[in-house]
């Protein structure tokens, strides 16, 4: 937003308000934040969001490459042995897909503790032979018993595994192969949403434009503790205590910094949402927005502005 230049004389009449910042007095935690600026998630594992973003990339990956295998084996398998039909394949196959997907679950908590403890290979290895020891365990187990009911029900036949020494090596091998490709599949997954999050974290601040006159004035969002209509202009409320003008609406301003978390709480005033120390209630709905040692007006016909400050 860039206005034109020039002061209008009402500006003199403004009320001197004090330099922002929390009042050295208030020693009240931020509105909803818990003071200590921590973000505790409940989530599994506690992934962060972004984290958990990637990871059902990863498992969606993982599904089209097991969906992509099974539908092979079943038809190698009818291609080799044409005198077993269709409904054998498919059984053990699609059996064996659907619980090494349940079992996807496994290999993502293990890319999860290998990015975030960053283990020695020497102390990775054999923690990762006996996860896989165990995911092809389970893997067995229930595919064997999957197997079992499926050919009892649509084969009305017994199900047989065979020795379970050597069927149990064989299922060990290719089971390996599955698990250390779904851990890296994960792993790449959560190293490159780290690597996109570590490139946000790093992008300079947002920053403003201000026409203060005849000078441009450039501050960062962060620093723009609220945004207040002076006649034809509007007053930029700083937290160094600067206080410059530009000629233009308070719509207009919201229309610029309201994806930057300001909100209208006034007909005459805006709040940055991050600088909001306190609400006082004044009576009748209404409310003092508390910006440290600045207070702006919430009048009780902004309920959205409420309840963004509020939440």
């Amino acid at each position: 937003m860039k206005g034109k230049s020039g002061l209008n004389g009402d500006a003199h009449d403004l009320p001197r308000l004090a330099p922002n910042g929390q009042g050295r007095r208030d020693k009240r935690p931020a509105l909803g934040t818990s003071g200590d600026g921590s973000t505790p998630s409940g989530a599994l594992w506690g992934m962060t969001g972004e984290e958990r973003l990637w990871l059902t990339r990863a498992y969606a990956l993982c599904v089209s490459l097991f969906v992509a295998i099974c539908l092979v084996n079943i038809l190698t398998v009818q291609h080799d042995a044409p005198s077993l039909g269709p409904i054998r394949p498919a059984i053990w196959e699609i059996s064996s897909a659907l619980v090494i997907l349940a079992l996807t679950a496994i290999p993502a908590a293990m890319a999860v503790w290998m990015v975030r403890a960053k283990p020695r290979w020497w102390a990775a290895a054999p923690a990762h032979i006996i996860v896989a020891l165990v995911y092809s365990a389970i893997h067995v187990a229930a595919f064997v018993a999957l197997r079992k009911v499926a050919h009892s029900v649509l084969l009305h036949e017994t199900y047989r595994f065979g020795p379970l020494p050597g069927e149990f090596l064989y299922e060990f091998r290719k089971d390996m192969l599955g698990y250390a490709a779904a851990t890296i599949i994960c792993w790449l997954a959560l190293m490159r949403g780290s690597q996109k999050l570590a490139d946000r974290g790093s992008a300079p601040p947002a920053v403003f434009d201000i026409q203060d006159g005849a000078r441009l004035i450039r501050v960062p969002v962060a620093e723009i503790v609220a945004v207040r209509s002076a006649g034809n202009y509007v007053e930029f409320i700083l937290g160094d205590g600067r206080r410059p003008l530009t000629r233009s609406s308070l719509t207009a301003a919201l229309e610029s910094l309201a994806r930057h978390g300001f909100v209208r709480t006034h007909k005459s005033w805006l709040v940055n949402t991050s600088r909001v120390t306190g609400l006082k209630p004044e009576g009748s709905g209404d409310y003092a927005v508390e910006l440290g040692d600045v207070e702006a007006p919430l009048s009780r016909r902004f309920p959205d502005a409420l309840a963004a400050l509020r939440g």
